[in-house]
C-alpha cells in the first residue's frame, strides 16, 4: 500500500466521505466457484484503503464472496460503504431480494441499495406504481435497513434521467467513459441533473470495451479512470480480476491528476469513430 491515501469525496450533498475509486461488482466477483481469488481481490482493496464496494444479486457469486470476508472479519464491515442492487420490479420481490442479500453477505444492513438496470418506460411505471419496487426501497430506508437508495441504468439516458427526476433517490449509477463523451445523454444530461439535485453519481463502465483501441491508441486503464474522475462524479467503480488490477485502481485514486479540457477532448476524439460500438451496453 502506498503512503498517500486515496482521495475521497462526499457521497451526494451531505453523505459520508467515500474513496473516489471503488471495487466494482464485475471482474472476478462476477463468477462462481472462485472464492479464493475473489477474496484476494476484496482483501487487496481493503489493504489499499478503498472504502466503496459494489455488488448485485445479478452478479453471480459476488454477494457470497463478500459474505466470506465480512463474516470472518466483522470488524472490517464497519469501515466500508457496501452497496448492492435488486432488479425486482415489485415490492414483494424486492424485499425478498434484500433479505437474500443480507443472508449471503452476512450483514443486516446496506449502505446503499439500488434499483438495478432501469431501461424502459414500462420499468418506470412498474417500479413506481402501486405495489412496485420503489415502495420496498423506501420502506427499507425508513426502517434503517439501508442507509441510502439509488437507481442504476446504462441503456437509455432519457429513462435514467426520468428516474432521477421523479424518484426520491440518493444516488444514480451510469456509464462514464470517453465513448459517452462522444455520445449524448448520460454525461451531458443525466449527470448535470443529478448534481443539481444533490444526487450522488457513481460512474460505471469506466473501461468499457476500450481494449479494442489499445493496439493503435495506447489507451490504458489508468487513463480511463483519470478521465472518469475528471467528470463531476462521486466515485468511479471498476471490476477487478486480480490484486494487481486493484493496485492500479488504487494508485489512480491516490494521484488522479485531473485531465485538462484539451486532454479530455483528445481522448473523446479517439473514441468518437467507434463510440456507438464501444457503448455496447446501450443495446441495439
Amino acid at each position: 500500500m502506498g503512503n498517500k491515501q486515496i482521495h475521497d469525496r462526499t457521497f451526494g450533498r451531505d453523505g459520508p466521505s467515500i474513496t473516489t475509486v471503488g471495487l466494482g461488482g464485475e471482474g472476478i466477483l462476477r463468477t462462481y466457484g472462485k472464492a479464493e481469488e475473489a477474496r484476494a481481490v476484496i482483501q487487496e482493496a481493503l489493504q489499499q484503503g478503498i472504502t466503496y464496494f459494489d455488488s448485485a444479486r445479478a452478479y453471480a457469486g459476488s454477494q457470497e464472496y463478500y459474505g466470506t470476508v465480512w463474516t470472518q472479519h466483522p470488524e472490517l464491515r464497519d469501515g466500508v460503504f457496501q452497496a448492492s442492487k435488486s432488479a425486482s420490479r415489485d415490492r414483494k420481490g424486492a424485499l425478498a431480494d434484500l433479505e437474500d442479500t443480507f443472508a449471503k453477505m452476512g450483514t443486516d444492513r446496506l449502505d446503499l441499495w439500488q434499483i438495478h438496470d432501469v431501461r424502459t418506460e414500462a420499468d418506470l411505471k412498474m417500479i413506481s406504481g402501486p405495489g412496485g419496487a420503489l415502495e420496498a426501497f423506501l420502506e427499507a430506508k425508513a426502517s434503517g435497513k439501508v442507509r441510502f437508495i439509488g437507481v442504476t441504468g446504462h441503456q437509455d439516458p432519457v429513462i435514467l434521467k426520468r428516474a432521477v427526476e421523479e424518484w426520491p433517490v440518493d444516488s444514480v449509477m451510469m456509464p462514464v467513459n470517453p465513448a459517452e463523451g462522444a455520445l449524448t445523454g448520460f454525461l451531458d444530461s443525466t449527470l448535470p441533473l443529478a448534481k443539481e439535485k444533490g444526487v450522488a453519481v457513481i460512474g460505471m463502465k469506466i473501461l468499457g470495451q476500450s481494449h479494442y483501441l489499445q493496439p493503435e491508441g495506447g489507451i490504458t486503464a489508468d487513463l480511463l479512470i483519470r478521465y472518469a474522475l475528471s467528470q463531476e462524479i462521486d466515485v468511479a467503480i471498476v471490476g477487478c480480476s486480480s490484486p494487481e488490477e486493484v493496485k492500479t485502481l488504487a494508485d489512480v485514486g491516490r494521484d488522479p491528476r485531473p485531465m485538462s479540457e484539451e486532454e479530455q477532448s483528445s481522448l473523446v476524439d479517439a473514441f468518437r469513430p467507434q463510440a456507438r460500438r464501444l457503448a455496447f451496453y446501450r443495446g441495439a
